[in-house]
């Protein structure tokens, strides 16, 4: 595998999730849920979260998040879709999204 570009690395997250499910997701599986770009591939969120957190990432799922059609009295728009990824972190890692800035 080629060496990851660091300043790509840096882009590929672009937020957390913050929900009902996530938070459900992170107590019981030890997992976070990121929104990222929708280019990126398991690798590189893997590479992105172990750089910017300093924690050790043992898998990664990717979920594409379909557009919603929402309407604007009769004109009819589509929301963007979007990309996030399910980080499975190794036992005893832990990332503090509150304080993480």
């Amino acid at each position: 595998m080629t060496q990851l570009n660091e300043e790509r690395l840096l882009q590929v997250l672009l937020a957390p999730v913050i929900s009902e499910k996530s938070t459900m997701v992170a107590d019981k599986y030890e997992t976070v849920v990121f929104r990222v770009v929708s280019d990126a591939t398991k690798p590189e969120i893997k590479a992105a979260v172990e750089l910017l957190f300093k924690v050790q990432v043992e898998a990664v799922q990717v979920s594409n998040v379909k557009p919603k059609q929402k309407r604007f009295g009769r004109n009819v728009g589509v929301r963007k879709g979007w990309k996030k990824a399910y980080v499975a972190l190794k036992p005893g890692q832990e990332i503090d999204l509150q304080n993480a800035q």
